[in-house]
């Protein structure tokens, strides 16, 4: 496979490049098993790709998992490989039941906790996962500020914040001299754009984050297999049900005109159309197989003109 992507892209204001698409690990132990894991691990860095994102949650919710299951097989890929100072390893906490919350306490131990996972002494971005109104934000920056200071953590970021809550904690970071967090991973995709667009967007343009869009090709509907009286095995279907319909219905027939101008699937013209807006630094998607890999790689030389972003705007308005 020949190289798709190149690390051009800065992670907010930190001097770290990062490719235009960052693979998501919430596949691995789940829909993908160790074999599977490895295989598109491979070809992601045989691509040229060099950012993996995973959280120790992935995926407490399958029975027999308990969470650190991704973070577990990319350990050990990097073990196999030898290849962890290639990659920007992301992680987060909060969200697993057995170590929820951003208290000091609950940070240091799921820091240690995912830094043995996964086989390594350092974190290159470490989220909070999810906001914690019960913890003050000072404390909790404190705690992140301990893991950079031991180099156990090299930036942090955010995930699923408020606007508020996103700007009080980077205004508190400055007032305090605490360690501020450089990117935010949030919900953003062609038919899921309001909860981004409307308030986040103007905090991320005011503090110089970098976006990182989660669900960008919204749970695989824009990908473009889900159509009118076809049935996909997949345990996210009955999630893209909201999705289908009129409006998106437009919104993949605007896909298919640009995937067709430029011989490349929907999906990476739906990963494009992020790159186009402005703080995104990499879509994140994930892929259970190569071949689903194969169809997200081409977004690395895929350009979009402005009138192909002005019509997939409209299309999904």
């Amino acid at each position: 496979m020949p190289n798709a992507l190149t690390p051009t892209r800065p992670l907010g204001a930190t001097d770290v490049l990062v490719t235009p698409l960052a693979l998501g690990g919430n596949v691995f132990g789940w829909t993908a098993d160790r074999d599977q894991s490895f295989a598109v691990l491979d070809a992601y860095r045989d691509a040229g790709g060099n950012h993996i994102d995973t959280a120790d949650a992935y995926s407490h919710w399958i029975p027999g998992n308990s969470g650190g299951d991704s973070e577990q097989i990319m350990g050990e890929w990097f073990a196999a490989r030898g290849c962890r100072d290639e990659v920007i390893v992301a992680t987060k906490v909060a969200k697993l039941p057995t170590a929820a919350g951003l208290s000091p306490d609950n940070i240091r131990t799921a820091c240690d906790a995912s830094l043995s996972r996964l086989g390594t002494d350092y974190i290159d971005l470490y989220y909070a996962h999810e906001d914690d109104p019960d913890v003050p934000i000072a404390e909790t920056l404190g705690a992140f500020g301990e893991l950079i200071a031991a180099g156990k953590v090299r930036h942090i970021a955010a995930s699923n914040f408020t606007p508020q809550r996103l700007r009080e904690s980077l205004e508190v970071a400055a007032a305090e001299g605490l360690p501020s967090y450089v990117a935010t991973q949030d919900l953003n995709n062609l038919v899921d754009r309001s909860a981004y667009e409307d308030g986040l967007a103007q905090v991320v343009a005011d503090f110089g984050l970098g976006l990182f869009p989660y669900y960008s090709l919204a749970r695989g509907f824009l990908t473009g297999k889900y159509q009118p009286g076809i049935t996909v095995d997949s345990p996210r279907a009955k999630g893209v049900e909201q999705y289908l319909g009129p409006r998106g219905d437009t919104v993949l027939t605007a896909l298919s005109e640009v995937a067709a101008a430029h011989g490349v699937r929907q999906a990476a013209v739906a990963l494009a159309w992020l790159l186009a807006k402005p703080g995104v630094v990499a879509p994140l998607a994930s892929a259970r197989t190569v071949d689903q890999l194969d169809d997200l790689l081409a977004v690395g030389g895929l350009e979009l003109t402005a009138d192909e972003v002005a019509a997939l705007d409209a299309a999904s308005a």
